[in-house]
C-alpha cells in the first residue's frame, strides 16, 4: 500500500501516537485502507513520518487491541474485517454550561434554615467514632431494604411517646429525603390514582407529581388548614397535606376539618391521606398537635417525616410508616430495592435517639428557637400598622402579610437589591397566581438571635416601612 499520509501536530498538546492511531482507525473505518491491506512497518513509516519506531509500536498496538488490525508473526500487521461501522470520536469541544449559582444574601430569611450552631458536635462525633472500627465491619455490606431495625425501632418509640403514631418497626421505610420517599409512595397506587395538594404547598412536591405524570388537583387553604369541601368536590383518590403546620401558610388544621379528612379517606378504600409532618416538633403556644395519623381508626393515613430540621438538612434521612394493608403492595413493588441511606448513618442516628440525646437535642432546640421565635415576633410588633403575622404557633418561618402600595415582586427586588433574601407566598401557590397582598415567608431558624432585630429594620427600612407611632395601638 501507499506510505500511510497523516498531518502529525508536532507542537500540539495531543500525543503524536494517539494522533497517528485516530488517522489510522478513521481511515480504516471510512474504508480509505482496505480490509487485508498490509500497513506499513514499524521502522518504514517512522522514518517516513520522522518519528520514534516507539510512538508506531504505541499506535500500532491501540489499534490491535481493539480489533482494528492483526498481527501475523514475522510478517507485519493487516487491516481486520470490521462487521459495524464503529463511533468516530470527533475532536468537538463540548459546550460548558455553566449552573446558576445560588444566590447569597447577607441577611437571609430562608425558611428552610437551621441554627447550626447549637448542633451538638461532640456527641455526634463520639457516635461516628465508636462505629467506624472494625468490630463494625458488617456495616460495609448491604442492609435491610428498608432501613436498619434498631432505626426503625428508635423511630416507632419516638413517634409514639412524641406524636401518638402507634406503628410497629415493620411499616418504616427509611429513605434519603423526601425527594427519594414521595416517588416510591406515588407507585403504591394505580397509575390512575388521582391525587390532591394543598395549594399554596411545596413546590417540590408538586414538581415530583408532574414528573410521575399524576393527576393533581390543587385545593385551597384557610386560616383553618385545608378545605376539605374543595376536596370532595374532586376525583381524587389520596391527599397530601401537612396538618400540624400547614407550609407555608402555617395554618394548623382543625379539629373539624380533621374529622372530615378521615371521614373523606374512609368513603372508599382506596383513599388514603399522605401526612407529612415535617416540623411537628417545634411548636410555641399551646399543647402539641396530635398527628392526624394517631386519630385514624380505619388505617388510612400515610404519615412522613424526616430529620432535616431536628437535626440536620444534609443527613438525608427521612421515613414514612405505610397502613398494614399497603405493606403488602410495597413488598411486591420493591422486592428489588436497597436502602439509599449509608447504614453508617443509620446506626449513628438510632444509637443518638437510644441514649436518649435526640431527645435533650430537641428540648434544647425548642428553646433556641422559641428564644428567635419570640425575639422575631416582638420586633415586628413594632411594626403591626403596617404588617401582620400568621403562622407564628409552630415552626421555623411565619407568614409576613405587608400592607405596602407595591406588588410582592417588587419588594422582593428592593430587598435583593440590599442583600436581603425573601420569599414570596405567591412562589409557593401551584397555579402560580400572585396575590394582591404582599405575603413573605420570614425564616428565622438560621439567623442568630442577637442579629434579628438589625435584621427587621433593615428589611423594612428597605421597604420604606416606619415603626408605630407612640400612639399606635400594637395588637
Amino acid at each position: 500500500m501507499d506510505m500511510l499520509l497523516f498531518q502529525l501536530e508536532r507542537d500540539g498538546n495531543k500525543p503524536l501516537y494517539d494522533q497517528l492511531y485516530n488517522g489510522i482507525k478513521e481511515a480504516i473505518i471510512t474504508k480509505k485502507i482496505a480490509v487485508g491491506e498490509k500497513l506499513p512497518s514499524k521502522r518504514k513509516l517512522a522514518d517516513f513520518l520522522n518519528i520514534s519506531q516507539t510512538t508506531i509500536e504505541i499506535a500500532y498496538a491501540q489499534l490491535l487491541a481493539e480489533g482494528y488490525i492483526m498481527s501475523k508473526s514475522r510478517v507485519g500487521y493487516f487491516v481486520e474485517e470490521i462487521d459495524e461501522l464503529p463511533y468516530i470520536q470527533q475532536d468537538t469541544v463540548i459546550p460548558f454550561n455553566e449552573q446558576p449559582k445560588k444566590k447569597s444574601y447577607k441577611i437571609d430569611f430562608n425558611p428552610g434554615s437551621i441554627d447550626i450552631d447549637a448542633f451538638p458536635f461532640q456527641i455526634w462525633r463520639k457516635y461516628a467514632k465508636e462505629l467506624f472500627d472494625e468490630a463494625s465491619k458488617k456495616l460495609l455490606l448491604t442492609g435491610e431494604p428498608q432501613g436498619e431495625l434498631s432505626l426503625r425501632t428508635e423511630i416507632a418509640n419516638y413517634l409514639y411517646q412524641s406524636r401518638g403514631v402507634v406503628c410497629n418497626p415493620e411499616q418504616i421505610v427509611v429513605g434519603s429525603g423526601t425527594e427519594q420517599l414521595l416517588p416510591m409512595i406515588l407507585r403504591l397506587f394505580s397509575d390512575d390514582t388521582c391525587f390532591a395538594l394543598e395549594n399554596p404547598g411545596y413546590p417540590a412536591v408538586h414538581r415530583m407529581f408532574s414528573q410521575h405524570k399524576r393527576k393533581v388537583y390543587p385545593i385551597a387553604v384557610d386560616e383553618e388548614g385545608i378545605i376539605i369541601q374543595e376536596l370532595e368536590q374532586t376525583q381524587a383518590n389520596v391527599v397530601y397535606i401537612t396538618p400540624s403546620h400547614q407550609f407555608p401558610t402555617g395554618a394548623v388544621l382543625s379539629a373539624t376539618r380533621r374529622a372530615q379528612a378521615l371521614n373523606w379517606a374512609t368513603q372508599s378504600s382506596s383513599r388514603y391521606i399522605i401526612e407529612d409532618d415535617y416540623d411537628s416538633e417545634f411548636r410555641y403556644t399551646g399543647k402539641p398537635i396530635p398527628a392526624l395519623q394517631a386519630l385514624d381508626r380505619n388505617d388510612k393515613v400515610i404519615y412522613m417525616s424526616t430529620f432535616t430540621k431536628s437535626l440536620m438538612p444534609s443527613l438525608r434521612v427521612a421515613y414514612f410508616v405505610l397502613p398494614p394493608q399497603l405493606l403488602a403492595t410495597y413488598n411486591d413493588v420493591f422486592n428489588y430495592y436497597s436502602s439509599t441511606v449509608p447504614r453508617f448513618d443509620q446506626h449513628i442516628v438510632a444509637n443518638f435517639m437510644h441514649d436518649g440525646h435526640f431527645a435533650k437535642h430537641l428540648n434544647r432546640m425548642r428553646k433556641v428557637y422559641r428564644k428567635k421565635h419570640d425575639k422575631l415576633t416582638s420586633i415586628l410588633e413594632k411594626y403591626s400598622s403596617s404588617i401582620n403575622i400568621t403562622g407564628e404557633q409552630a415552626g421555623m418561618h411565619i407568614l409576613l402579610d405587608v400592607k405596602h402600595k407595591l406588588p410582592e415582586k417588587q419588594l422582593q427586588q428592593l430587598a435583593f437589591q440590599a442583600g436581603i433574601g425573601i420569599y414570596p407566598l405567591s412562589d409557593y401557590r401551584l397555579d402560580y397566581i400572585e396575590s394582591p397582598q404582599a405575603q413573605f415567608l420570614l425564616g428565622f431558624g438560621g439567623i442568630p438571635v442577637h442579629v434579628i432585630e438589625q435584621s427587621i429594620e433593615q428589611l423594612m427600612d428597605c421597604w420604606g416601612i416606619q415603626k408605630n407611632h407612640p400612639s399606635t395601638t400594637t395588637k
